[in-house]
């Protein structure tokens, strides 16, 4: 294989900037005034990254002036089917500017520390990079005083994860996690409609959805060693991951496959459709969680599908409760009073109460009760929750000032300990007893490793 070209950023003394990372000295974040222009940067210009340029293009007060990626272009054939990268988003950026600011351009980056350093008008980045970078780049960025938004799941492991929750608080910086459901109607209304006591205590919570493993026949990792990519350093997209030799089985999209990367569909959908039941129910430190994973084929590789069940005591004034993952194809049974003959819809979650059955279908839909009579005695309670302008909108606003995002990091942390936890117990196949404080599981001391994160390589270690 072609030697990887190594990353050229310049590392600055630490005690020269009293700071261990590369790049300006750190700072807590500046808010814009209202009136003025949020200055964006991109950090991973694939699918999700183009997703978000495209949402962030939309708002008037907003502009996106430089993306950093270690791929130029390559073809995306998973969301938008065209070419994806840096370059291809920079063109994007610059026609989109360019029909009112004559002359626009937009910088363009491999490595997103050279942009931090030579970018100073950056006031916010968008992390939508691979899940093992999501910490690492996150943090760089808000110990320089950047806010940040972060696609989910928010980390790749739990010690990551608290620690991203702590710079945020430390730095003062705006965030959010990209789980774009918690800003509409339906994720406020269920949580109203419960908190009102539609279907009475709450016992369980069953959340699924279709997606399932990216490749299908693979049963171990790949051994052949293909040439890479023109275009691509892929030494600066491993990161902190220890050196392996570039595969096409690893980008884009497909590398969610492999623990050592990603998450699998319980790390990529947990932080969607769990969080209206994490929401309402206020779910965060369950005692125990047990997960068995379909069609499992190697310590590498997550598995086709899992049911995970996670189990909480009480809430303050909330009964102990039962929430169960599905995915790859598993779903729960349909619940009591469910229409006869009709399936479940490909995602959602409903909650089992005592006088009933709230049904959320989809991502965020509209709340649905069951069985007919309990809908029709129902009236629904007036809001509660403030609604959101939009979920882009929101960590615009929360830049100048405004109100926390809905998704920041502080709950987007405990919602991805959820998804966390379900990959732990697959990965030891074990029950965990978990002791949130001290942050293990209790007589499963093969966990440590997975909770801690693997070894992180030199010059990619976070700070504690």
């Amino acid at each position: 294989m072609p030697s990887a070209r190594k990353s050229p950023v310049r590392h600055l003394r630490a005690e020269a900037t009293g700071c261990e990372f590369p790049g300006v000295a750190p700072g807590r974040a500046a808010r814009r005034p209202a009136s003025e222009t949020v200055n964006v940067a991109i950090v991973g210009a694939g699918g999700m990254g183009r997703g978000v340029a495209q949402e962030l293009m939309r708002l008037p007060d907003v502009r996106i002036i430089a993306v950093a990626d270690p791929a130029e272009s390559y073809q995306d054939d998973f969301f938008y089917k065209c070419p994806v990268g840096r370059l291809p988003l920079k063109a994007e950026i610059e026609k989109h500017y360019g029909t009112t600011l004559s002359g626009f351009r937009c910088a363009e980056y491999e490595d997103f520390r050279v942009m931090l350093e030579r970018e100073p008008a950056v006031d916010a980045i968008v992390c939508a990079t691979p899940d093992h970078l999501h910490a690492y780049v996150s943090i760089v960025a808000m110990r320089q005083g950047k806010h940040v938004y972060c696609e989910k799941p928010l980390a790749h492991n739990l010690r990551e994860a608290r620690l991203m929750a702590r710079v945020a608080q430390e730095m003062g910086v705006a965030t959010q996690m990209g789980n774009l459901g918690h800003a509409r109607e339906g994720m406020r209304q269920t949580c109203e409609w419960l908190w009102a006591g539609a279907i009475g205590p709450v016992r369980e919570a069953h959340a699924w959805v279709g997606a399932a493993r990216w490749h299908k026949g693979m049963t171990a990792r790949p051994t052949d060693t293909p040439p890479v990519p023109a275009g691509l350093n892929w030494d600066l997209w491993l990161g902190p991951r220890p050196e392996r030799p570039f595969h096409p089985a690893y980008v884009p999209v497909r590398w969610r496959d492999f623990w050592t990367f990603g998450l699998g569909a319980i790390g990529d959908f947990v932080c969607h459709d769990l969080d209206n039941a994490c929401w309402a129910l206020d779910l965060r430190e369950p005692v125990s969680v047990e997960a068995f994973g379909a069609g499992q084929t190697s310590p590498e590789l997550t598995p086709h599908g899992e049911i995970c069940t996670f189990d909480f005591g009480r809430r303050g004034r909330q009964v102990p409760v039962r929430a169960v993952w599905y995915d790859g194809g598993l779903q729960p049974p349909v619940p009591e009073g469910w229409p006869a003959g009709e399936a479940l819809p490909g995602r959602g979650v409903f909650f089992v109460g005592d006088r009933g059955t709230l049904v959320s279908p989809g991502l965020g839909a509209p709340p649905v009760l069951y069985p007919r009579e309990r809908a029709e005695a129902f009236t629904p309670p007036p809001p509660s929750i403030p609604r959101s302008p939009g979920h882009h909108r929101e960590w615009i606003d929360a830049c100048k000032g405004g109100p926390a995002a809905g998704t920041e990091f502080g709950y987007a942390a405990r919602l991805t300990e959820l998804a966390l936890l379900g990959a732990l117990a697959l990965r030891t196949r074990k029950r965990i007893r978990w002791d949130a404080v001290a942050m293990k599981a209790i007589d499963v001391p093969e966990a440590d490793a997975i909770i801690q994160g693997e070894p992180y390589r030199q010059g990619w270690e976070l700070p504690e």
